[in-house]
């Protein structure tokens, strides 16, 4: 298993400068394993968050009011739980399907207009294929862990651009 520091360091910081919001209205799925991680995270460095995931038809991280991640800092624009985050936040802005006929997952960069970060990775193929290499790992990580119901869940649920 990866340790914080080396699943992070393909961060990039295009995000903090962002306008879009990925983090709004997102719910990134949470494997048992994961909150766990994350609980731990929190309670170790001493950050409070009340009653932080949802556990609906799949675990994910409860929304404020105004629908951002509770994770989500509005002053930093960046997430409080950054080195623990959920394995579709560090993939990002590469996403997945699973072709229903095959059973294969198909991968997928998400459009610039949405995500900055996915216009970077495009112009740049070596940094494309190393953020590749480390969204695949965190994705099929997270196909392994969900419960059957729940990967049935999230790939129900649209993806933008």
């Amino acid at each position: 298993m990866q340790t914080e520091g080396e699943r992070q360091k393909n961060f990039f910081n295009v995000c903090g400068t962002c306008k879009i919001n990925c983090c709004w209205d997102a719910r990134p799925p949470i494997t048992e394993r994961r909150e766990k991680i994350i609980l731990e995270y929190l309670k170790r460095h001493g950050i409070r968050v009340e009653n932080p995931f949802v556990h609906a038809e799949y675990t994910f991280p409860r929304e404020t009011a105004d629908g951002y991640c509770t994770f989500y800092d509005k002053a930093t624009r960046k997430c409080i739980i950054h080195p623990v985050k959920p394995e579709t936040c560090v993939a990002g802005p590469i996403t997945f399907d699973i072709n229903a006929k095959t059973g294969k997952i198909e991968w997928y960069l998400k459009m610039e207009k949405i995500c900055p970060l996915a216009g970077v990775l495009y112009r740049d193929k070596a940094l494309l294929a190393k953020h590749f290499e480390t969204a695949r790992k965190e994705i099929l990580q997270l196909v392994r862990e969900l419960a059957p119901e729940a990967l049935r869940t999230i790939l129900k649920r649209e993806e933008p651009d």
